[in-house]
């Protein structure tokens, strides 16, 4: 929106008047970590003292007597507190994102999409008891149906996009410098797999204060750097793009989705203010759903999914625990592989304190994302 009123009054500015910075994409994309922080911490606490007055409070429950004590103090802390970032996130990429741009049209639909879908979930889940109903929440299958629809259609439009961009049809393999051929419907099955897989990372990584809203912090930063290598140029006297520069794919008007992860970035270090040991508030679903939207979407747009996996490791890693310890649960009839899943909880009974998990997470998470960064020029 600001983007529009510069661009239109730019005209009747003289040429001592006129102002240029609002054309790049990094100074908005700054500006959009300011104003999204700045927004997140002044509506925190309205949106945490509404939580309260509906009682939207959690009540973890887990299937370990010791696990249950440990947790017992967060009894009642409200949740729903996605909203600070959603509602940020949101805002700030009106605000400095060019709308006019197919690709952060999209993100703005996924985010509103994911965030209605979690918040649906949270609040059948998290009122039933107080209106006496025995339904706790989504039934898994409606919500994997809602998470496949919304991800259906932000594919197909994907696909409709990269019709003419030659390597928004490939498949980028870290430390390979050539796209590999791609058939057109196996990138619509990959959209469709990446974002529901991705938004259920993030929702199994919400499970302690600070530890998922750190982790997806440092995964915005990477996305939005990945986004403006992607289209920018190096400068403003050549046509040379970092894309063509590092050996990347490169995709045209991707870089505006920088703005969109700098916003994502700004709202969750807000977020952090009130999340932070001990939480003020939790994430919820209606946090986590699009937030681990938003990275499978910046990894699709970019043609970054195999980059991902390292990008989001801690995600990854939270995701295989749970997998393993279902897996192996089965096959040895009651056995377990971790003292609890995901694997967070399994750090926190083996006696690290909660501060120290997440700590310890966050540090992990900063170095896949260093790992990621190195290998742009790897290749």
């Amino acid at each position: 929106m600001i983007y529009h009123l510069f661009r239109h009054f730019s005209n009747f500015f003289t040429d001592q008047l006129h102002f240029y910075a609002y054309r790049y994409v990094m100074f908005r994309s700054v500006l959009a970590v300011l104003t999204s922080l700045m927004i997140a911490l002044l509506i925190g606490p309205k949106i945490i003292r509404w939580l309260m007055r509906k009682k939207i409070g959690d009540r973890p429950e887990f299937h370990h007597a010791k696990l249950n004590e440990l947790t017992k103090e967060k009894a009642n802390t409200p949740t729903m507190g996605g909203l600070i970032i959603i509602l940020s996130a949101v805002s700030t990429t009106l605000l400095w994102a060019k709308l006019n741009n197919p690709f952060v049209q999209k993100a703005i639909f996924l985010m509103i999409w994911f965030a209605a879908l979690g918040g649906i979930d949270d609040w059948l889940k998290l009122t039933a008891d107080s209106h006496h109903r025995s339904r706790n929440g989504l039934h898994p299958w409606e919500k994997l149906i809602f998470q496949i629809a919304g991800a259906v259609l932000i594919a197909s439009f994907l696909y409709f996009d990269f019709i003419n961009i030659t390597d928004g049809k490939l498949l980028w393999l870290p430390f390979y410098k050539y796209g590999l051929p791609l058939a057109n419907w196996t990138f619509v099955l990959i959209a469709i797999f990446y974002l529901s897989a991705t938004s259920n990372a993030v929702n199994l990584a919400d499970g302690m204060d600070g530890l998922a809203a750190g982790c997806v912090g440092m995964v915005s930063l990477v996305l939005a750097i990945l986004c403006y290598v992607a289209s920018e140029t190096m400068s403003r006297t050549t046509p040379v793009t970092w894309a063509s520069y590092l050996l990347l794919p490169h995709i045209p008007q991707a870089g505006e989705l920088s703005i969109f992860f700098a916003a994502i970035l700004g709202a969750v270090l807000g977020f952090l203010w009130y999340n932070s040991y001990p939480a003020q508030t939790f994430m919820g679903d209606v946090g986590s759903l699009p937030l681990g939207a938003a990275m499978g979407y910046g990894a699709l747009v970019t043609r970054n999914e195999i980059l991902l996996l390292i990008i989001g490791g801690v995600f990854v890693i939270e995701l295989l625990s749970v997998v393993l310890q279902v897996g192996y649960f089965k096959y040895t009839g009651g056995k377990r592989l971790f003292r609890c899943a995901p694997l967070h909880h399994h750090f926190h009974l083996a006696g690290w304190s909660e501060p120290q998990v997440v700590v310890r997470f966050w540090l992990l998470a900063a170095a896949f994302a260093a790992l990621a960064l190195a290998t742009l020029k790897i290749r």
